[in-house]
């Protein structure tokens, strides 16, 4: 699936339609001391199974989780739960 660099859509800062540009979001580091971390880790340790039961199947894609940036205001906001899709790319237009 290709999508446009920008984008005409709403911005609910400036609450109205506004020039977009579209960033695909990548996967950060997680927070070494928050507490569900913290457990993970512990658990980890020494010689003990992994803490999560291993999934039986992946899914055959991943997820693809867009950021809209307003040119307008520069907040950035998302639009629904993402979406599934084999082959993606942000192309200029």
């Amino acid at each position: 699936m290709k999508m446009p660099k920008t984008v005409k859509i709403y911005c609910p800062y400036c609450k109205k339609h506004t020039e977009h540009t579209v960033e695909q979001s990548k996967k950060r580091q997680r927070r070494t001391l928050a507490q569900g971390q913290r457990r993970y880790l512990r658990i980890l340790k020494g010689y003990g199974s992994f803490p999560r039961p291993k999934p039986d199947h992946e899914k055959p894609t991943k997820k693809q989780d867009l950021r809209y940036k307003c040119t307008v205001c520069g907040k950035k906001h998302t639009k629904g739960k993402g979406f599934r899709a084999k082959k993606f790319q942000i192309v200029k237009v």
